[in-house]
């Protein structure tokens, strides 16, 4: 497969335990070009990401921070093209998709396995915006979505 052939990938969490499952999705990446966006400095190398952005956390309470992330990437997405965008959450998560939709990218949301209950308010966002939207948890999942496809954990 040519560079150019590649599929490009824009995957995107917060900190922590998204973070954490966005790492553990890496294999199903192999053969596609993919730029990792995070919110902490440092976490990329931490995690062995050679190919990563950091972007302005954020979250309901920070209205200007949600401002900044948003702009963060919608440049980097400018910049990049992908045309897919990935996303184990959270409100930098809803955010990407809702720029990458803008931009005509095909959007993924995958619930975190924490919300083992209910959908998170991110993850209810999703629904409306994710051309793909999945749960980790077999009995959060319901006809119109989120659907269920298995664990990351």
């Amino acid at each position: 497969m040519s560079v150019s052939d590649q599929k490009k990938i824009l995957a995107v969490s917060s900190s922590g335990g998204h973070w954490e499952q966005l790492m553990l999705l890496r294999p199903a990446f192999d053969g596609a070009d993919v730029t990792y966006v995070t919110t902490i400095e440092g976490l990329l190398e931490k995690s062995g990401v050679s190919s990563g952005l950091v972007v302005k956390d954020c979250n309901r309470n920070r209205p200007w921070d949600i401002v900044r992330c948003a702009l963060g990437l919608l440049q980097i997405m400018k910049d990049i093209r992908p045309q897919y965008v990935v996303t184990t959450g959270a409100a930098p998560g809803i955010i990407a998709l809702a720029v990458g939709r803008m931009l005509g990218a095909q959007t993924v949301w995958i619930d975190s396995v924490a919300n083992s209950e209910e959908l998170s308010m991110s993850g209810k966002l999703a629904g409306k915006i994710a051309n793909l939207w999945l749960t980790q948890w077999q009995h959060v999942s319901m006809p119109n979505g989120p659907i269920f496809r298995g664990r990351v954990l």
